[in-house]
C-alpha cells in the first residue's frame, strides 16, 4: 500500500511513526464518512441530466441533520427544481458579480440555504448544512459545489419577493447555494498545504 503524503498527510516529520500513519490511513479509507470527506471535490461542470428525486431527497436530508448552534436548527432549505426560478436565481447571482455567465455552472438542481439572522450562529448553522449536503452528494457519486453570494441575492428586491412567496421571514439571510447534478467533467484536485495543522501538546 502506498501512502500519498501530499493528499492525505502532511510530509512525514517524525512526529508519528510510520505504522501509526499507516493505521490511520487504513481506518480512514475504510470509513465511508471519512472517505467521502477525503475524496470530495467541487464540481464546476454539469450535464443537463436531472438527478433522481430519491438522490435529491437524500442530499437534502443530510443537510437537515447538520449540527447547529444550541440545537437551534436556524437554517431553511429551499429545494429548487423549477427551471424558471433556477434561472432567475442564477441571473441575480450573476448580477452581483457583474457577469453574464451562469454561476451555477449548468447544474439543474439548486438548494438555497437561508438562516434566521436573529440566531447568533445563523451563518455557522447554514454553513454546516451546506457542508453536509456536499458530502452526501459526493458519496452518491454526484457533483456538487457551494456557490456564494446568497446574502446579496436575497437582499435584492427580487430576492426579497421570492422569500415572501416562499413564506420565509425577512429576518432570514442567504448563506449559500448548493448546486447538485451529474458531473460533465471531474472536479479539480488541489494539493493540500502542509502548514495548516498546529499541534499544541
Amino acid at each position: 500500500m502506498q501512502i500519498e503524503q501530499a493528499t492525505v498527510f502532511p510530509p512525514f516529520d517524525g512526529g508519528l511513526s510510520f505504522l501509526t500513519l499507516l493505521y490511520y490511513y487504513v481506518r480512514m479509507k475504510t470509513n465511508q464518512i471519512i472517505d467521502a470527506m477525503l475524496s470530495r471535490k467541487s464540481c464546476r461542470a454539469y450535464s443537463a441530466e436531472r438527478i433522481s428525486a430519491d438522490e435529491l431527497d437524500a442530499v437534502v436530508q443530510a443537510g437537515l441533520y447538520a449540527a447547529s448552534g444550541g440545537g437551534a436548527q436556524s437554517a431553511k432549505l429551499v429545494v429548487i427544481t423549477n427551471k424558471k426560478i433556477r434561472d432567475t436565481l442564477s441571473k441575480l447571482n450573476a448580477d452581483v458579480m457583474k457577469t453574464a455567465s451562469d454561476p451555477f455552472y449548468g447544474a439543474p438542481e439548486v438548494i438555497a440555504v437561508l438562516a434566521d439572522s436573529s440566531v447568533p450562529t445563523f451563518v455557522e448553522d447554514g454553513s454546516l448544512v451546506i457542508g453536509n449536503m456536499l458530502l452526501a452528494a459526493s458519496s452518491l457519486g454526484l457533483g456538487a459545489c457551494w456557490i456564494h453570494r446568497a446574502r446579496e441575492v436575497f437582499r435584492s428586491q427580487e430576492g426579497r419577493l421570492l422569500k415572501k412567496q416562499w413564506g420565509i421571514s425577512d429576518s432570514f439571510e442567504g448563506v449559500g447555494f448548493c448546486i447538485v447534478g451529474h458531473q460533465a467533467a471531474p472536479g479539480k484536485s488541489y494539493e493540500h498545504r502542509a502548514d495548516r495543522i498546529i499541534r499544541v501538546n
